[in-house]
């Protein structure tokens, strides 16, 4: 197994003709922890895990997952290699029960007891949704189809799983739970590579913060240490502005 389970190195991705988004952005999450790429609107924080998954093909840059250089390859070859990306906003379908929405998420795996498996491993990891597992989807609150989502991302055993803005439109106790459920998936040795608005919320989770502007990583090091910076508190996190911590990588 290689030290980072996904590599970005040197990114440069953008839509259509318009001008770059992401200008030479390298990010690297290793085995085992929650990274979490936070920003002012417009970052590019959300393209780069369009970029990771295969939605989005670089113009240039390598992404390597495992040690295994993917670049160029599309979504369902990337979830293969074993990235799984949890879209923006709510995506259950909501006439559809938890199970069907979870078993939705092995749709590709053919051996029965492997799927099995990871029922039970998912419904272990999230209780809610074992609890839940006969019921609409739709009758579930916002935090509970959140989880819902999440177990059925891991259902393929993935090495990462790209979240991306898992709070929004969740208030803040429902928002502290979901925080909760990525800190249950680091510690059950999913590697998570998050997207995040509320920026000191993120912080808060990750092992690993990287500040994004104008497409690349403008600041990174450990989460605490950034949480910490009063000068990134100044910038990012809505605190006074005063001297910079001196252990940065910039």
């Amino acid at each position: 197994m290689s030290e980072y389970l996904l590599e970005l190195n040197d990114i440069e991705a953008g839509y259509g003709r318009a001008a770059l988004v992401l200008r030479g952005l390298t990010v690297k999450v290793p085995a085992g922890s929650v990274v979490c790429l936070v920003g002012p609107n417009g970052a590019g924080k959300s393209t780069v895990l369009k970029v990771a998954s295969g939605l989005l093909t670089p113009r240039s840059g390598s992404i390597v997952v495992d040690g295994v250089d993917v670049t160029g390859q599309g979504p369902q070859a990337m979830l293969a290699s074993g990235l799984a990306h949890v879209l923006q906003g709510h995506s259950v379908f909501r006439e559809m029960t938890v199970e069907e929405n979870v078993m939705l998420g092995a749709f590709t795996v053919r051996d029965k007891a492997k799927v099995a498996e990871r029922v039970a491993f998912v419904q272990s990891l999230f209780p809610i949704v074992g609890e839940r597992w006969k019921q609409l989807a739709g009758l579930l609150s916002g935090g509970q189809q959140k989880q819902v989502e999440f177990a059925r991302s891991l259902m393929v055993s993935p090495k990462v799983v790209l979240l991306d803005e898992p709070s929004m439109g969740l208030d803040p106790k429902t928002t502290a739970t979901v925080f909760d459920q990525v800190v249950r998936m680091r510690d059950a040795g999913i590697a998570v590579l998050l997207v995040e608005q509320n920026a000191r919320r993120a912080l808060e989770t990750a092992d690993v913060g990287c500040v994004l502007d104008l497409g690349r990583v403008h600041i990174s090091g450990p989460a605490p240490e950034l949480l910490a910076d009063p000068q990134l508190g100044a910038l990012y996190l809505g605190g006074r502005p005063s001297e910079p911590a001196s252990t940065k990588n910039r």
